[in-house]
């Protein structure tokens, strides 16, 4: 088996570490036998097919930047959607979580965005930074990360990635982060994320394995010894 993983424009969105949580997939699955090809998707390529892709990724980037990939986004924009649709594996971090809603208004713009999730975003007076720990519904461990975003995000009914327990989220005192659509991850955490999040990182390669194989009995289990040390010591220094 192989699974074939897309990064979009890694060139202008790639500030956040976004080439980790690209490692810490591909790792996971070598670990575990599991041929994984890396592809990118740049501003200079042209052929846009994701027939045989299973797993997108988009990262995180400056707001000049996100505008620029979204206006070329946009000439993909039914194929990523029926992809999304069709549960295919998404995964979108800081920038590329805003670009998945239906716009991000700035203070003179407004960014059009991908209408996968019906959520929007409006910049905020201040930024919100700092760590944050979630817990999601889904998995045992927390989730922890860095958020760094100026944009307030309100995903209205979607089931949101995780319960705030210490930082900020989607907007100030959500008490929510992200968003959970069927098997589409998006998040304001990075930092990289994956890599502290191992749990995480198994909950998205598991999900596109079984939508190319729904016979998939699950990944065998690694020794993370090392991962969850490091994200336990993250809760507990900043959990309430």
């Amino acid at each position: 088996m192989k699974i074939k993983i897309l990064h979009l424009y890694p060139d202008l969105l790639n500030l956040y570490g976004d080439k980790g949580n690209i490692e810490c997939m591909r790792k996971r699955l070598e670990w575990r036998g599991i041929d994984a090809e890396v592809m990118s998707y740049t501003c200079e390529d042209t052929g846009f097919d994701l027939s045989d892709v299973n797993i997108v990724f988009i990262g995180g980037g400056s707001d000049r930047e996100q505008k620029i990939v979204c206006d070329r986004l946009l000439e993909h924009k039914d194929a990523l959607k029926e992809y999304a649709e069709d549960n295919g594996t998404l995964v979108a971090v800081c920038g590329g979580y805003q670009l998945l809603g239906n716009y991000y208004k700035l203070e003179n713009e407004t960014i059009r965005g991908l209408e996968i999730l019906d959520i929007y975003t409006e910049q905020g007076k201040k930024r919100l930074i700092g760590n944050i720990v979630l817990k999601a519904d889904f998995m045992d461990e927390r989730i922890v990360g860095f958020e760094n975003h100026g944009g307030r995000t309100y995903i209205g009914s979607h089931t949101p990635l995780g319960k705030v327990e210490y930082g900020y989220g989607n907007h100030d005192n959500a008490g929510s982060e992200g968003v959970i659509y069927k098997n589409v991850v998006a998040t304001y955490l990075h930092g990289p994320l994956l890599p502290k999040n191992p749990g995480l990182c198994d909950y998205i390669l598991t999900n596109a394995i079984k939508r190319k194989n729904p016979d998939f009995k699950g990944l065998s289990p690694l020794d993370d010894k090392l991962e969850k040390t490091a994200n336990q010591y993250i809760v507990n220094r900043f959990k309430k």
